[in-house]
């Protein structure tokens, strides 16, 4: 159903983003994957692991313009974007309340968690219209619809996610463009294993099947909401939380 779509999947050098993007690869998409690409070798890597059925893109997503220049690039070489996944995240510091917090470190976490999606979203949102059909799917967190503590920037930044989904979810309700959010609890990515040891406690402590996600579940999950099948649902924010979050 999806074979010769494009996608464009931030974050996608690692993680979450490295296994959506594999994962929409497998069903036959074309795939733009946009990260910073700061490891030594990471470029090649991933031009290697996606020759034929996608490329990297270095852009920082916290950049307007240089998110404008790859959407519009992509829409030269593919001459559409049926898919947006936004992927890319960061937790910044953490453990810490907020009077203790960085100002400076908070900008960041929003730069990367909210103006990136936002920018991806505001720059392909108009061709998506256009052609009547398009699937907007933004990583949130559980930290959003509840809050972490000791994760002020982390928690806000997803929060803000969640309710852009809402919104741009009416706002093209009528144009064949779905838009919505997902919200997982702890899942093992490195962006997790980096996290302190006590922050990934307090976390799993919360869900009542005692585990993290898996990259497999959440996988599976992000096909199913960037498919056409998922043509009813918008604004929504999809759970993955092992039970943490019933509503």
């Amino acid at each position: 159903m999806m074979k010769d779509q494009t996608a464009l999947v931030t974050g996608a050098a690692s993680g979450l983003g490295l296994v959506i993007a594999k994962k929409l690869a497998a069903e036959g998409v074309w795939v733009a994957l946009l990260d910073l690409y700061g490891r030594s070798g990471q470029l090649e890597e991933m031009r290697t692991a996606f020759s034929g059925c996608g490329e990297a893109f270095v852009v920082d997503i916290t950049r307007e313009e240089e998110v404008r220049g790859v959407v519009d690039e992509v829409i030269a070489k593919r001459g559409r974007i049926d898919i947006l996944v936004n992927s890319a995240g960061i937790t910044g510091e953490t453990n810490r309340r907020s009077h203790e917090t960085r100002t400076e470190d908070l900008r960041l976490v929003f730069d990367v968690n909210f103006m990136g999606s936002y920018y991806t979203s505001k720059y392909v949102l108009p061709g998506m219209a256009a052609q009547g059909y398009g699937r907007i799917l933004h990583i949130a967190s559980i930290a959003g619809k509840e809050g972490n503590a000791g994760m002020v920037a982390y928690s806000a930044s997803k929060a803000a996610v969640i309710a852009m989904a809402k919104v741009q979810g009416k706002e093209y309700a009528g144009t064949g463009v779905t838009v919505n959010a997902l919200a997982p609890a702890v899942v093992r990515t490195p962006l997790v294993d980096a996290m302190p040891a006590e922050q990934v406690k307090y976390m799993t402590d919360k869900i009542p099947m005692q585990r993290c996600g898996t990259l497999e579940e959440v996988t599976g999950m992000v096909v199913y909401i960037v498919s056409p099948q998922n043509s009813f649902t918008t604004g929504f924010t999809f759970d993955l939380s092992g039970g943490r979050a019933t509503y």
